[in-house]
């Protein structure tokens, strides 16, 4: 019998967040621990997590901070962050997101707290404000199908490459790329072709692409230097040969643009952020991918659809969802399990907010001060190295750049330094004429806004207007007051469920509350109006955050180094994969390209390892569901000196904590290979057990599952790679910030240096507040909870996996095939009847 007497840690923060943020108070506990059948938690431990991994010692994470003390914490960080107005470009522009999406949408929890929609009877709402997304993206690239977001402009266009390269059906191996795309996206492409053996051909569209040698390209436009180009013939060119185009493209350009679609692209890719989505100092940001019908099945990410009820009314689903690659394994082309929900509704707001002609508006208005901006310059004498332009000109100025471009700073404007001879200025929604001024002067020039204004040549070329209507259908044209466009968005959200009205208890995609006092900081100014690109001087609390937070999840999980720039569990595993492979070859062993995978495991692991060059051999789980430790071994002999890696999920699956996991990583590296544990349920671990002292390599962390990040229905998250110290000269890097990862590393795997860094504040918060106590204490109630969900249903419907001491992790999985045979009733019927 346990006791309703409190510990000493309940009695001291029983008042302080760490009590606020677990649901069952002390007699809860108490009465839970009876159920189960356990004197004390630290009993139910004992009996569910293996001794040989179990921690002896707490967390060296220090005391819990109240919501006040980490405030003002942030708040000093957050001021060591300097705004400026970035003018930088590649990609990532200021905006303006309106108030009544600001508060209705990025700050309401019906929106930030939901889950992926993957049952649609609660999501009709954000099925319906994805879809509006969808319909915005495919307006303005003229093709007519858009899936519900990617993660940034970079990955989506890597996911482009492997997708061009499906449905070619050509036997090249080699991929152009525009050498007017961002650098940071041909990067990206570049780290994602390596391992799969394309060859990246870099240069310029119409000097050196040669279609016959290719399976597909991706051209730019506008591109990276402001040109403008009609990408017609070059298209033409590579389809007549047998090859597909993507075009990677600006939404806000698009409004006033001849489309990819128009020019006969197959798809077209991009990042919809300058819609209102705050710059967050490089994300989160909704990536999109649109294409031709023809091409739904190789899409990657989801797509939602239109479809009736069993009423005969309309309803929205997931008409296509990552299980459509995840199903292919092994065979599959993309590893992404989600998409970027919450910014995607922004974007689609904003859209609506704005209607086509309001969205006109804010592009002609950016596309006049770039062609004044280019006017002022050039009668000043400097060389505008572009004749064509929507909002971005590149100058030359023969060994002057670093001085303009401190003049600039002087003025709290950022320029982009090219080199020493070029500079990039790239205007936005919020540009004003005093901005354009201020560039004039960093220029040393005296040049009128004003006076320019009715002689300024215009930039884009008539043949490149766009003349079909965009934006038509009624959504974007009935929510132009903010009362209208209130009521809107309050209709959707309650259409849904979330975690402002009740649990969602969905297994391994832990639901954590997101406290009010985690998401304050993430809309402070210092925080979201950041370019990912600013001087690095700018961004110091950034990087103070970034240190503190890499160094916590170190001591978490017992590894030696973190990256936080895959901006989803998807891309940690990748960067996984990826340090390991070049771990191998870094010491001569290029034939290691076997990964072992267990039958049970995640669609994205079989798919994460292909994509990371290597080859998938299953192992077998037993009857308990617990990996085979005969046929691991077995399997590992037989590879030998091919080994490269295991991908493992622990506790697994199936909700167990696997006694013989030492076994099973001493099995692995016996013969050389890697230990790579998916940490997609670390939500059990942290405070009892660390994967990097109990034998693993490496993991990915799913800071939108352990430690708070919201679900944003479904996006964003954020996937850091950690590693033990061998690894880390392996972690990811970026070609335009050095900071951001070592020399020796595999390449960017997300287009900004860190990632989503607009929302690390979350689980540094999260983690401050919760203290080292504190993220024991949550763990141990997660599987508290698990075992008394277990106890009090498994009379009535079997547990199908649990441990040696008859104990589940922090999930149970209950078997209904008997009630099923019985009665006819399915696991669907009972999720319907839980959502009722």
């Amino acid at each position: 019998m346990s006791t309703l007497r409190p510990t000493i840690f309940e009695l001291e923060h029983a008042g302080e967040f760490v009590g606020r943020h677990l649901g069952p108070s002390p007699g809860d506990v108490a009465a839970m621990l009876e159920t189960v059948g356990a004197e004390s938690l630290d009993d139910l431990i004992a009996e569910t997590v293996p001794a040989s991994i179990l921690l002896g010692e707490p967390l060296a994470l220090g005391t819990p901070a109240t919501e006040t003390t980490m405030l003002a914490r942030l708040q000093e960080i957050a001021g060591k962050n300097e705004v400026f107005t970035s003018l930088i470009g590649l990609g990532y522009h200021d905006t303006i997101t309106p108030p009544v999406i600001l508060r209705n949408v990025i700050e309401n929890p019906a929106w930030y707290t939901a889950y992926t929609p993957y049952q649609p009877e609660i999501s009709q709402g954000r099925l319906e404000a994805l879809l509006t997304f969808q319909t915005l993206i495919a307006d303005l690239t003229g093709l007519p199908l858009a899936n519900a977001s990617l993660l940034d402009e970079g990955t989506a266009a890597a996911e482009a490459m492997t997708m061009l390269q499906r449905i070619s059906g050509s036997d090249q191996m080699a991929f152009f790329v525009d050498a007017d795309c961002h650098p940071q996206t041909i990067a990206v492409v570049a780290t994602r072709a390596e391992p799969i053996g394309i060859n990246v051909v870099v240069g310029d569209p119409v000097a050196d692409l040669v279609a016959s040698n290719v399976f597909g390209a991706l051209l730019a436009c506008p591109g990276s230097s402001g040109q403008v180009r009609d990408l017609s013939g070059v298209i033409a060119d590579v389809q007549a040969h047998g090859g597909r185009v993507a075009v990677v493209c600006d939404p806000l350009a698009l409004v006033l643009m001849k489309s990819p679609g128009e020019m006969g692209a197959d798809v077209a890719v991009g990042s919809a952020q300058r819609f209102g989505v705050p710059l967050g100092y490089g994300g989160p940001h909704a990536g999109f991918m649109a294409t031709r019908e023809q091409f739904a099945r190789s899409l990657p990410g989801r797509l939602v659809g239109v479809s009736l009820d069993v009423a005969g009314h309309p309803a929205l689903r997931l008409a296509l969802q990552t299980r459509e690659q995840h199903i292919r394994r092994e065979k599959a082309t993309s590893n992404v399990c989600t998409a970027q929900v919450l910014l995607a509704v922004t974007a689609a707001m904003y859209a609506s907010w704005h209607g086509p002609t309001g969205l006109r508006r804010i592009a002609e208005r950016v596309q006049r001060l770039t062609s004044i901006l280019a006017a002022g310059l050039r009668a000043g004498g400097v060389e505008v190295a572009n004749d064509t332009w929507f909002d971005t000109v590149t100058v030359h100025v023969p060994g002057q750049a670093s001085a303009i471009a401190e003049r600039a700073r002087t003025r709290r404007i950022n320029l982009r330094e090219v080199d020493a001879d070029t500079i990039t200025i790239a205007l936005d929604e919020t540009t004003t004429g005093t901005v354009v001024d201020g560039v004039f002067a960093a220029f040393e020039l005296t040049a009128s806004v004003e006076a320019l204004d009715s002689v300024a040549d215009d930039g884009l070329p008539d043949d490149l207007r766009r003349e079909d209507a965009i934006l038509t259908h009624a959504v974007f044209s009935s929510y132009h007051t903010e009362h209208e466009m209130l009521r809107y968005l309050r209709r959707l959200a309650d259409r849904d469920l979330a975690l402002d009205r009740t649990m969602i208890p969905l297994g391994s995609c832990t639901m954590k509350l997101n406290a009010a006092a985690e998401m304050i900081p993430i809309t402070w100014p210092e925080f979201s109006k950041l370019h990912p690109f600013c001087p690095t001087q700018q961004a110091a609390g950034y990087r103070e955050l970034v240190t503190e937070l890499e160094a916590w999840l170190c001591e978490a999980t017992g590894y030696d180094a973190v990256s936080l720039q895959p901006n989803a569990g998807s891309q940690g595993e990748l960067a996984g994969l990826l340090a390991i492979r070049s771990y191998h070859r870094s010491r001569g062993e290029n034939k290691r390209t076997i990964c072992l995978i267990p039958s049970s495991a995640h669609g994205t692991n079989a798919a994460s390892a292909v994509m990371a060059g290597m080859s998938v051999v299953v192992v077998a789980c037993d009857s308990g569901g617990n990996v085979d430790l005969a046929d691991l071994r077995t399997k590992a002999e037989e590879a030998g000196a091919r080994l490269a890696a295991i991908m493992i999920t622990y506790p697994s699956t199936h909700g167990v904590f696997e006694e013989d996991v030492t076994e099973i990583c001493a099995a692995v590296h016996e013969h050389g290979g890697q230990v790579y544990v998916d940490g997609a349920n670390l939500n059990a671990l942290v405070g009892l057990a660390k994967p990097g002292k109990f034998g693993a390599d490496v993991s990915h962390l799913n800071l939108h599952k352990t430690f708070c990040i919201p679900h944003g229905g479904g996006g964003p998250g954020v996937g850091p790679v950690a590693v033990g110290a061998h690894l880390a000269p392996f972690l990811p890097n970026h070609p335009l910030v050095a900071e951001a990862g070592p020399v020796t590393g595999v390449g960017p795997i997300s287009a900004a240096p860190w990632g989503s860094a607009g929302i690390l504040p979350i689980p540094w918060a999260y983690i401050a507040m919760m203290g080292a106590e504190g993220l024991r204490r949550a763990t141990e109630v997660a599987i508290l909870a698990a075992n008394y969900v277990a106890a009090r249903l498994s009379s009535h419907y079997p547990v199908l996996y649990s441990g040696s001491n008859g104990r589940v992790a922090h999930e149970c999985i209950l078997d209904l095939r008997p009630i099923r045979d019985r009665s006819g009733v399915t696991a669907d019927d009972v999720c319907k009847r839980l959502i009722d």
